[in-house]
């Protein structure tokens, strides 16, 4: 048998150095069996306290991060849950980053599929698929599409009160969200406010019965207007041209979302419109292009992290509760928050008003 030398022996310690630690290895160095050692890590319920802070103690020395590969074959399921979401919503982005951190918490971890002009919502549904999600979250899928989701795997939406899926949804309540804005917006003086409606996307039928019915609240169902849009910048800056060569400026605009916001703003204040001295403006969604300094947009805020964690709990509780869990589809609905900043000011006088 040949004798170890002293290269062959650091060698051999160099080998042990880059291995991988195990759960094994946990086990050991916090003096607990590898069963209870796997309960600790899966945060599942028996070990006791003390040997619970053993082995996260002996895990953070060691260095230690679980196999999800290994964990999915073990229990013939991923720990992935799958995202779909539209590549050039920003409030999309606010959602997606809150999701990292809650599913993260609930041991799983994130696939990613974007909706773009050259990917239709199947092909991005059918890639999470494809990836062997667990689970899917739908962030803001077309009416059409949400129909067609949920028949083989957990779906749960956020953005879209279900109308006849067979799947959970979490949303915010947009008709209350319409109401706060035009509510502030009289409560400024304003009496000729203009709606520039969500077309078919999620929530826009909601904001859109909001606006109507605050309108009507305030005695103000003459003034109601409502033009066409469809939650993009183009759309817009396609309504504000409509309402400059109409030559019927109204003193402010409730704009489907945040970024159809941003579209009007810029060609106002292209066309030497002042805002709000001349248009008070408000979106919806409270995304990052709200909070720029250049936007400052007053807009109705949904609550992005509370958003993202009622629905990775909704999906994490049909994995893992089985048929404890009611299988009828449950609703949950936010209520959203107003968010003043510099887009809108009192209404100046104007012909309208006598």
């Amino acid at each position: 048998m040949p004798v170890p030398t002293p290269e062959t022996q650091s060698g051999s310690a160099q080998a042990r150095a880059e291995r991988r630690p195990t759960l094994v290895d946990v086990a050991k160095r916090a003096g607990v069996s590898r069963a209870t050692a796997s309960l600790v890590i899966r945060d599942a319920p028996g070990p006791s306290a003390a040997s619970r802070e053993r082995v996260r103690a002996a895990a953070a020395e060691l260095g230690y991060r679980p196999d999800v590969a290994a964990q999915a074959l073990r229990r013939r399921q991923s720990r992935l849950l799958g995202v779909m979401f539209s590549a050039h919503d920003p409030f999309h982005a606010d959602l997606i980053e809150n999701i990292y951190a809650a599913t993260e918490d609930a041991g799983y971890n994130v696939v990613l599929s974007a909706v773009v002009p050259s990917r239709d919502e199947h092909r991005a549904f059918d890639a999470l698929t494809a990836s062997r999600c667990a689970a899917v979250i739908l962030l803001g899928a077309s009416e059409a599409g949400a129909t067609d989701f949920g028949s083989h795997l957990p779906v749960v939406e956020i953005g879209r009160p279900p109308k006849g899926t067979q799947f959970d949804a979490v949303h915010t309540a947009d008709d209350e969200g319409a109401r706060l804005a035009v509510d502030h917006l009289v409560s400024l003086g304003h009496r000729d406010i203009v709606h520039i409606d969500g077309g078919d996307r999620p929530g826009a039928a909601e904001r859109r019965a909001g606006y109507l019915e605050a309108m009507r609240s305030h005695g103000l169902e003459q003034q109601t207007r409502v033009l066409p849009g469809d939650y993009t910048e183009q759309s817009g800056s396609v309504a504000a041209r409509t309402l400059i060569d109409s030559g019927e400026l109204p003193t402010a605009v409730v704009a489907g979302n945040d970024q159809c916001a941003v579209g009007v703003l810029d060609e106002l204040r292209r066309s030497g419109v002042d805002v709000p001295g001349q248009v008070s403006i408000v979106g919806y969604d409270d995304s990052r292009l709200a909070r720029l300094a250049h936007v400052d947009l007053t807009t109705v805020r949904q609550d992005a992290e509370q958003l993202v964690r009622l629905a990775v709990t909704s999906v994490v509780e049909r994995l893992d509760g089985g048929r404890e869990v009611d299988p009828a589809p449950r609703v949950f609905s936010l209520s959203p928050h107003l968010v003043v900043r510099g887009s809108t000011a009192p209404a100046r006088l104007t012909r309208t008003d006598g």
